[in-house]
């Protein structure tokens, strides 16, 4: 009889608590300072990134490896006989292909299991715990594979950002962008395409315009049918919550909750940032 484990990495942003409650197998990416290095959820919370970040923006890494290496030989000495293993997109990290490399030296003891999730963040998260709860429905292995690919097709991410000075000093955009961006008040929508990699949806003026285009995006799902809702905050959570407030009653949502950035994206969103993540159910 098959034992199928649930490996992610931290880059998900699911909370400690799901993570405990679904027994999802989590590697921590690593967070490095000048001088000290952290674990990802483990040593380092992301409230304790964001009380420091504008002294210090620290680099993430790819996740520990004597971390990785313990998780996978517990799972094995725990008698699994098959992983499947979630990743934050191939285009955005080294982690897919690390993890597979990693994962050569243990294949004449478990199978495994790869998906690429071409997203990251919360998102990543959302099609992580929809396979942790047809796993707690006891679904076929095979019917979880097949599942997967369905299942990243109906999730999407949205995020917006309070400044473009993280992304700037964090590489993600050109600095000369960067800063005429901050001059005309620019707020990018930004999402992940097909492929897995970072894009702008839209351009508004100003937190206020981005906001409501963020509201409008939803609505557009919602138009379409009935969608799971989270709301993800980088150290905003008033604005957050207000946000969800505006849209918690609409007849097609049917479940809303509002989570928290990680230290893993928070690094590159900076604080401010407001995200949400849509799951379309299935009719």
């Amino acid at each position: 009889m098959r034992k199928i484990a649930l490996i992610t990495d931290s880059s998900c942003d699911l909370s400690l608590s799901t993570i405990k409650e679904y027994n999802i197998k989590m590697l921590p990416l690593r967070i490095i300072y000048k001088d000290r290095e952290f674990l990802d959820k483990v040593t380092l919370t992301p409230k304790e990134l964001y009380r420091t970040i504008r002294e210090e923006i620290p680099t993430t890494s790819l996740p520990d490896l004597k971390y990785t290496k313990d998780v996978i030989e517990k799972v094995i000495e725990e008698g699994y006989t098959d992983a499947i293993v979630i990743t934050v997109s191939s285009k955005l990290s080294g982690t897919y292909n690390s993890l597979r490399l990693l994962c050569e030296d243990y294949e004449k003891d478990l199978n495994f299991h790869f998906f690429d999730t071409r997203t990251l963040g919360f998102p990543q998260g959302a099609i992580v715990l929809e396979v942790a709860k047809m796993l707690e429905e006891k679904k076929d292995l095979d019917e979880i594979l097949y599942s997967l690919e369905d299942i990243r097709e109906r999730t999407h991410g949205f995020i917006t950002f309070e400044t473009l000075e993280f992304l700037k000093r964090g590489g993600r955009i050109g600095r000369v962008s960067g800063t005429i961006g901050e001059m005309l008040h620019l707020k990018p929508i930004v999402s992940s395409n097909d492929e897995g990699v970072l894009y702008t949806y839209a351009k508004t003026r100003g937190r206020k315009k981005a906001l409501s285009k963020m509201r409008g995006i939803l609505e557009e799902y919602l138009e379409k049918g009935k969608c799971r809702v989270w709301i993800l905050s980088a150290d905003c959570d008033n604005e957050a919550m207000e946000f969800l407030k505006n849209i918690k009653n609409h007849n097609n949502i049917t479940e809303v909750s509002l989570e928290e950035i990680g230290a893993g994206m928070g690094i590159h969103t900076g604080p401010g940032a407001l995200g949400m993540c849509i799951y379309e159910e299935k009719n």
